[in-house]
């Protein structure tokens, strides 16, 4: 297995290369057969999904697990579309700015250009099939993909239509490549083939992240763990407060950007935990709360201190009712993960102070969490959303992709 691994390195390190040096109508063509071919073949590629989602069902996976492995007409058109508009996103590789001139005559800029090989290791969600693929491709990378034992099947079917469209295109089929095993030995291999990768992306749990950074030679961007907050605040519009609580919870709970806790300010607990318990129980959500929370909502069951760090990714939310901003700001500080958090206030100076305070990757004001998403952010898709600081932050796009050289102008300078 580590050999043939190996391989697949080698190969995309070679087809880097090229890539980085194709032009933007070359890479845009390929991004618009793909889109086409991934209708065309969408019926091959729903039968390997039904296959792993017969299997998932068979090991008894969470409905939030099988709901993110599930590929549905739709879904495969939102994929499609994904790839149209990175298509039509402006393309940074060989962007030059900042350019200054020198006292000698030098003109010193910066130049954007690849990363190189991107490894992406990520679970059930085969849609980053799809989407890495696309964003790194525009970027000029390659990529090594290796999804989780659940989606196999559906992508294989995914790389199957992606290589095609390549072959068609006249580029090399090793651009795009998926590690065939399932083995969790495959993920350590990975992370430590820094003579190949040039930078490692794990997307998926908590345990899949430790996993990586622990192993890793190559650099790693940490993407996706989400325990995100909510808080209402005293001069919230509470006609606002419950559709946007409802929507960052129930619209799709089983992913990252999903609210996992609601913090309330006394001072409206009475007025509007009673709306938000019916509203959230009406949607199957199981409410946890402190026990000021219990008094408004009774039916919700007891916190512990472990479900406030907990991302649930699941119908079950945490509620808790605070004195202050400043307690719900320190609440946010200690069990938060850096990915998303929002309040709901009518205060303006209170909500620029929010989006300073809290430090987090995507902060809202009046907003669902569930925006934190490249394609919603205008990205066209996302490879992940970084929750460290290095070298980039929230979903990633194309430009995050690059990376920067110095290049510079001379007319025969020498130093002296």
């Amino acid at each position: 297995m580590e050999q043939l691994i190996l391989e697949q390195g080698k190969k995309a390190k070679e087809a880097a290369r090229d890539l980085a040096s194709l032009s933007s109508e070359v890479k845009d063509r390929v991004l618009m057969a793909m889109a086409e071919l991934l209708i065309k073949r969408q019926d091959s590629i729903l039968r390997a999904n039904q296959e792993d989602l017969r299997e998932a069902r068979e090991k008894g996976l969470a409905a939030s697990l099988l709901d993110r492995l599930l590929l549905t007409e739709d879904r495969i058109e939102a994929m499609a579309e994904g790839l149209r508009e990175i298509a039509f996103l402006p393309d940074p590789v060989g962007e030059i700015s900042e350019i200054s001139t020198r006292p000698n005559g030098l003109r010193v800029g910066k130049m954007r250009s690849p990363l190189g090989v991107v490894g992406i290791i990520y679970e059930a969600r085969p849609n980053v099939t799809v989407d890495a693929t696309g964003l790194c491709l525009k970027a000029g990378n390659s990529v090594l993909l290796r999804g989780g034992s659940e989606a196999i099947r559906s992508n294989q079917a995914l790389v199957q239509v992606l290589k095609e469209a390549l072959i068609e295109r006249g580029l090399s089929e090793n651009s795009v490549q998926l590690i065939q095993s399932t083995d969790r030995d495959a993920v350590v291999i990975m992370a430590k083939m820094d003579q190949y990768l040039d930078v490692i992306i794990p997307r998926g749990g908590r345990q899949l992240i430790k996993r990586v950074t622990e192993a890793a030679t190559v650099p790693v961007i940490q993407t996706g763990v989400g325990n995100c907050h909510i808080y209402l605040d005293e001069k919230a519009d509470l006609e606002k407060a419950v559709p946007i609580i409802k929507n960052a919870k129930c619209q799709r709970p089983g992913v990252c950007n999903a609210l996992e806790t609601l913090l309330v300010h006394q001072s409206i607990g009475e007025v509007i935990l009673p709306q938000i318990g019916e509203a959230l129980t009406e949607g199957g959500v199981l409410l946890k709360g402190c026990p000021k929370t219990q008094k408004f909502i009774p039916n919700a069951e007891l916190a512990t201190e472990e479900d406030w760090a907990t991302e649930y990714l699941d119908l079950t939310l945490a509620i808790k009712v605070v004195d202050s901003y400043r307690e719900a700001l320190d609440h946010i500080h200690q069990f938060s993960t850096g990915h998303s958090e929002a309040i709901i206030t009518e205060d303006y100076s209170k909500a620029l102070d929010f989006l300073k305070q809290v430090d987090s990757a995507t902060v809202y004001v009046n907003a669902s969490t569930r925006f934190t998403d490249g394609n919603q952010f205008g990205l066209g898709a996302e490879v992940g959303i970084s929750t460290q600081k290095l070298h980039v932050r929230g979903p990633m796009g194309v430009k995050d992709l690059t990376t920067q050289k110095y290049v510079i102008f001379g007319n025969g300078q020498i130093r002296s």
